[in-house]
C-alpha cells in the first residue's frame, strides 16, 4: 500500500533553496521521492549533492525573485523534470531599520520578493496545474510576523501578514479546483535571517526565554510539515498556516 506521504512521481518547485530553510525543504520533499526544481540567484551546490544523494533528479533555475520578470521561465523550464506537481515559495528577504527611519527601497525590495513575486509565481503555477486538470500544491513560507507586529521589520511584517492573506484567498479560488494552498509559519530558526538577532546577547537572551522547546529551531525542523502539506495526507486541507515555532505562539 501506498503510504499517504509519499511525493514518488511528484516534480516540486522550491524557491530560495541554495541555503537554510529552503534547502532544508527541497531535501525532504526529495527524500519522500520528488524531483526537485530549485531556483535561486546562486547555485544550489549542496542542495544538489544532498537531492541527488536521494536518487531524486534536480534541476537549477538561476533567477532573481526582486521582480516578476522570471516567472514564465521558471515554470517552463522546470517543467523539464514533467509537470509541476508542487510549490513551495520561500524565497525571502528582510530588512532591519526602526519604522521612522525605514526607507521607501527597503520597502519594495522585500515586499516584492516575499509578497509580490510569491503570488504571481503561485498564479503561473496554478494556471499549469489547472491546464493539465491534475491540480497540486500550494506551500508558501509565511512567519510568526504573519501574526505578530515584530519591531524594526515593517516591510517583512507587511509582506508576511499579506502573504498570509493571500493563502486563505488562494485556498478559497482554488480548493475547488483541485489545489491545496496552505502556509508554514517557522519560529526562531538558525538561517542568515536570524544571524543579527542570535548575536545579539540581550535578544538571543528574551527569544529563547519565550520558546517553550528551549531552543532555536534548526531548518531541517520544517521538512516533516512540508511533505506533510505537500502531500495526499493533506488533500482535505485547505488555507490553513501550519506554525512550526517550537511553541512560541502558544506561549
Amino acid at each position: 500500500m501506498t503510504s499517504p506521504f509519499s511525493l514518488e512521481g511528484k516534480v516540486a518547485v522550491v524557491t530560495g533553496a541554495n541555503t537554510g530553510l529552503g534547502q532544508a525543504i527541497a531535501v525532504a520533499l526529495a527524500e519522500a521521492g520528488a524531483d526537485i526544481a530549485a531556483v535561486g540567484r546562486t547555485a544550489p551546490v549542496d542542495t544538489e549533492q544532498a537531492i541527488k544523494a536521494a536518487g531524486r533528479r534536480f534541476l537549477s533555475i538561476e533567477a532573481d525573485l526582486g521582480s516578476t520578470e522570471p516567472i514564465p521561465r521558471i515554470i517552463a523550464e522546470a517543467e523539464a523534470l514533467g509537470a509541476v506537481d508542487i510549490l513551495v515559495n520561500n524565497a525571502g528577504i528582510i530588512r532591519r531599520a526602526a519604522a521612522l527611519d525605514f526607507t521607501e527601497a527597503d520597502w519594495d525590495a522585500v515586499v516584492d520578493v516575499n509578497l509580490k513575486s510569491a503570488f504571481f509565481l503561485a498564479q503561473a503555477a496554478a494556471r499549469s496545474m489547472i491546464d493539465r486538470g491534475r491540480g497540486g500544491k500550494i506551500i508558501n513560507i509565511a512567519s510568526l510576523l504573519s501574526f505578530q507586529g515584530g519591531i524594526r521589520v515593517a516591510s517583512y511584517t507587511a509582506s508576511k501578514s499579506g502573504l498570509a492573506g493571500l493563502t486563505r484567498l488562494l485556498a478559497n479560488e482554488w480548493a475547488g479546483r483541485g489545489i491545496n494552498v496552505n502556509a508554514i509559519a517557522p519560529g526562531y530558526f538558525e538561517t542568515n535571517n536570524t544571524e543579527a538577532l542570535r548575536e545579539d546577547a540581550e535578544r538571543n537572551r528574551s527569544i529563547l526565554e519565550r520558546i517553550p522547546a528551549g531552543r532555536w529551531g534548526r531548518p531541517a525542523d520544517l521538512g516533516g510539515a512540508a511533505v506533510f502539506l505537500a502531500s495526499d495526507a493533506a488533500a482535505y486541507v485547505h488555507g490553513h498556516i501550519l506554525a512550526v515555532d517550537g511553541g512560541w505562539l502558544a506561549r
